[in-house]
């Protein structure tokens, strides 16, 4: 849990793409306000040989880790306090994406979180409206990055559609392109890649014409390139801020690129020569999407993903205002009021879950801090959603579910400990034999086999789903032990009968034996 703001603080950002690594570097202001002081960006293509067999490369696993290092010393030499690290589609992709991670670590001495595809386009979505002024229109968001494309409807304050599809200019050209593939692109097999593209955006694309919006706007690299193109071509200026590109314009671009060689694609102005040889895929991306949803052209930003970061890390720490950004919370509920959950009991759950909590820690049982006790909070919220599939085996139905609903805001091992912890609010307690606990690191092990308790307590004090326990307390025993206080708000004889079954791993846990007291609410 990242601490509120009283000081100028330094904060680093790093966004590991599929395509290249960018650093910002922003100093934060009491208040809300931050200014950027460094960015930088370097192509790593750590997506190079990967979708072909869903493998990271050694090489390119080695470009990244070389400009991750530098880029967290250049961060700690700016006086970063704090160092915010995500990667996108090549890496959660990857079958050996954890073995990866560990190198990072190794590596640079930070943790990279890996985050979903709908988290991406939310990501993107900051980042890109934040530098916008849609006054009162809605726009189209489009990002095609080197792994994937994000699609997002929105307006100046909230988004109303994402998504993300498995599609970008790496990929696709490693798909159709072969590495001595170096002459010009034939009419042919451009429109092969368009086909292609199609087939893979379908239900994207059909969802995107129920939308409504006014402007749509394109992002990243492959944006930029063309845009920057036709504006030397057409106008004889650079790409400036606020720029559109018109749909004549970029067809007139792709048909002159798809004419020339590789080596001469690498000299057409306003094409960065390191995108040379993927450009042409991720044209075909592009003038599709323009194509389908029948777009007269296109406002180009040059933000993104990584500009989202700082304006995603102030609504983290509570100062855009409540409501406005809560993007986990309201994930969190969307995802259970699909599932028809029980909400009273769920909150009532969290409340219980958080008296435990609290009154643990001031005992001495714990010492984690916010953090943990808003995981705690999503994880009883969502415990039973599972009950949407099948009230037997619901605990596993609830795992699968929250690891498959691309929770906004979370990044993948929030979502991991989330998962185990409603996996293991009941029934089995999580143990090394089970793959989804032996997945965890050592530190989320901790974290859920402690929390792991706590919750199973909570949810079998509101059995009977009546709400019959008020508040519950853990107080001084004597020195190997503690006591249970529970407050009854009605007839709680079901929710006391349950709780002798976690006396045993409350003492394995905790190292301290459990007992159970029923003491009157205090009278006024």
């Amino acid at each position: 849990m990242t601490l509120p703001l009283t000081a100028d603080r330094t904060v680093a950002f790093l966004d590991l793409g599929t395509n290249s690594v960018r650093l910002l570097i922003v100093r934060f202001h009491p208040g809300g306000s931050f200014s950027v002081i460094f960015e930088q960006k370097e192509t790593v293509r750590l997506g190079d040989g990967e979708f072909r067999n869903s493998r990271l490369q050694p090489e390119a696993m080695r470009r990244a880790g070389m400009v991750c290092a530098r880029f967290v010393d250049v961060a700690r030499s700016q006086g970063a306090v704090e160092i915010v690290a995500v990667a996108t589609s090549a890496t959660r992709e990857a079958s050996n994406k954890a073995q990866f991670l560990r190198y990072l670590q190794r590596k640079t001495g930070i943790d990279v979180h890996v985050i979903s595809g709908r988290e991406e386009a939310r990501l993107i979505y900051l980042g890109v409206v934040s530098g916008l002024n849609l006054d009162s229109r809605l726009g189209l968001f489009i990002d095609i990055g080197g792994g994937s494309t994000e699609f997002i409807v929105g307006s100046q304050s909230e988004y109303l559609f994402l998504d993300s599809v498995p599609l970008g200019a790496i990929r696709l050209a490693q798909r159709f392109f072969r590495p001595d593939d170096t002459g010009p692109v034939s009419a042919d097999a451009y429109a092969r890649l368009q086909r292609f593209v199609g087939t893979s955006t379908a239900r994207t694309i059909q969802l995107l014409r129920n939308q409504q919006y006014d402007v749509a706007i394109a992002s990243s690299g492959t944006a930029m390139n063309l845009a920057e193109i036709a504006l030397r071509r057409f106008e004889k200026r650079s790409l400036r801020r606020g720029d559109i590109v018109t749909r004549a314009q970029i067809r007139e671009v792709v048909q002159h690129l798809c004419q020339l060689s590789l080596d001469e694609r690498k000299k057409v102005p306003g094409l960065n020569p390191e995108r040379a040889d993927i450009i042409i895929a991720g044209a075909a991306i592009l003038e599709t999407i323009i194509h389908e949803l029948d777009l007269d052209g296109l406002l180009i930003s040059e933000r993104g993903l990584r500009e989202g970061l700082p304006v995603d890390y102030l609504s983290q720490i509570g100062t855009i205002p409540a409501g406005q950004n809560s993007f986990r919370e309201r994930s969190v509920l969307d995802l259970g009021r699909r599932c028809g959950f029980d909400e009273p009991h769920a909150r009532h759950v969290t409340k219980l879950a958080w008296q435990l909590f609290d009154s643990a820690r001031d005992l001495g049982l714990h010492d984690f801090g916010g953090w943990e006790r808003e995981l705690l909070e999503h994880a009883a919220l969502l415990h039973d959603v599972g009950t949407f599939v099948s009230y037997n085996h619901h605990r596993l139905h609830s795992y699968y579910l929250i690891m498959n609903a691309e929770l906004l805001g979370f990044h993948q091992r929030e979502v991991e400990i989330v998962a185990n912890l409603a996996l293991y609010h009941h029934k089995a307690f999580p143990r090394p034999k089970h793959p989804e606990f032996a997945a965890l690191d050592k530190s989320a092990r901790q974290i859920v086999r402690k929390l792991c308790v706590l919750l199973r307590i909570a949810e079998s004090l509101d059995r009977g789903h009546q709400a019959a326990v008020g508040e519950v307390r853990f107080v001084a025993g004597d020195k190997k032990s503690c006591v249970l206080e529970i407050i009854p708000a009605g007839d709680c004889h079901l929710e006391i009968w349950e709780l002798p079954k976690h006396e045993s791993t409350f003492e394995s846990v905790f190292d301290r034996d459990l007992t159970f007291k029923k003491v009157p609410a205090p009278t006024n």
